[in-house]
């Protein structure tokens, strides 16, 4: 610490004459967690996740693209915008499915039902400090394997159609597939 601001005193030498100097603005606690976390999420990428920044420089808005390698939504590519706010990481960061898709835990908004992406959740699997970014990467792949819950869904017509007819509730998952696949 003591080495760090030696050297941010030389690269930032007080004003003389009067003269102002802007003095960079302080890193925000999420940026630096981002920093590591950032590089820790991309080592530890399921295979079935890709990760892209827009803006190589802004760590805290990326698209995560799931692209599921088995179940009912094999053959599909689901993008979802991860967003992390300014009080990360005492808070989840905000995540929206940008892909339609059929499916029981993502409504046709793009709402995602995921506990770790609630602040307060009564299973007690909600946001806690200790979380990372690689958590929200592989409950997000989840979702499309072990994760999926049927019992308490957020699309309860997706839920509800998988209950009475699985055949019918594939057909749909795989026209929601072919029509995303047609727009790209």
């Amino acid at each position: 610490m003591i080495t760090l601001n030696r050297k941010f005193k030389k690269e930032n030498p007080e004003p003389t004459n009067g003269v102002t100097v802007d003095v960079p603005k302080r890193i925000s606690v999420r940026d630096k967690l981002l920093v590591k976390e950032v590089q820790e999420m991309n080592e530890n990428l399921p295979t079935t996740c890709s990760v892209h920044f827009e803006d190589p420089n802004v760590l805290s808005e990326f698209i995560l693209t799931v692209t599921p390698d088995e179940g009912y939504w094999l053959g599909g590519k689901f993008k979802f915008s991860v967003f992390v706010t300014e009080d990360y990481n005492m808070a989840p960061p905000k995540v929206k499915c940008l892909t339609r898709l059929w499916h029981p835990n993502i409504n046709v908004d793009g709402d995602i039902c995921l506990s770790l992406l609630r602040q307060t959740s009564i299973d007690e699997h909600g946001w806690a400090p200790t979380r990372r970014l690689k958590d929200v990467v592989w409950g997000l792949n989840s979702l499309f394997t072990d994760l999926l819950n049927f019992d308490d869904p957020l699309n309860i017509e997706a839920a509800e159609m998988y209950k009475q007819n699985k055949v019918e509730f594939q057909v749909k998952v795989q026209q929601y597939i072919a029509t995303s696949k047609g727009k790209r």
